[in-house]
């Protein structure tokens, strides 16, 4: 059985937020930051929180903030950042975009952890979400080589690894819903009232 003790969180803060004109991790539903909803949900499940971000306006939640390792290159450098400094084996990453993710989703990645799979990512409406997953930590050789290839797309990298969806229920697709423009956010504070 995994433990917490085996599991790093990992959020990705470092997006450019260029359709929302504004950093996503701080913006408020219900008077509490974005990123502060993904840290509440990693909290019960990983020995330590790291942020991706290279602004220090994230060292105000007190947790290790980690610069990007290679810049303006997406969620592949985000995630490898993370993992170059995770000290476990397994690390759970999430966008700082998802506001309505809960611990329990969580827990249905670390509940089919196997030997063979190197990312288990959960799946709503028929789409992957690399960015509501679990990476091993093996798994940065390839977004290393993706990195220095000048590959950005997240979804080449995942192509070079063994990776395994959880389908969510249909009732809580809406946990895994994230947050690029206005009216998705709307629609997130629509279904938090809810």
């Amino acid at each position: 059985m995994i433990e917490k003790k085996d599991i790093t969180g990992i959020i990705l803060a470092g997006g450019k937020s260029s359709r929302m004109g504004t950093d996503k991790g701080f913006l408020l539903l219900n008077d509490k930051p974005f990123v502060q909803y993904s840290i509440d949900a990693l909290k019960p499940l990983v020995s330590e929180i790291i942020i991706i971000s290279d602004d220090i306006a994230y060292d105000v939640f007190g947790l290790k903030r980690v610069d990007d390792i290679t810049k303006n290159a997406g969620p592949v450098a985000g995630i490898c950042s993370g993992l170059e400094v995770s000290s476990t084996d397994y690390n759970l990453v999430l966008s700082c975009d998802i506001p309505l993710i809960n611990s329990d989703i969580l827990k249905q990645l670390i509940n089919v952890i196997d030997d063979d799979s190197e990312i288990i990512q959960i799946e709503s409406q028929g789409k992957t979400m690399p960015l509501i997953a679990l990476y091993r930590n093996q798994v940065k050789k390839v977004f290393n080589a993706c990195l220095n290839n000048n590959e950005r797309r997240l979804r080449i990298a995942i192509n070079g690894c063994k990776s395994k969806n959880v389908i969510i229920e249909k009732e809580h697709e809406f946990c895994a819903m994230n947050v690029n423009t206005q009216n998705q956010l709307k629609a997130v504070k629509d279904a938090y009232k809810s």
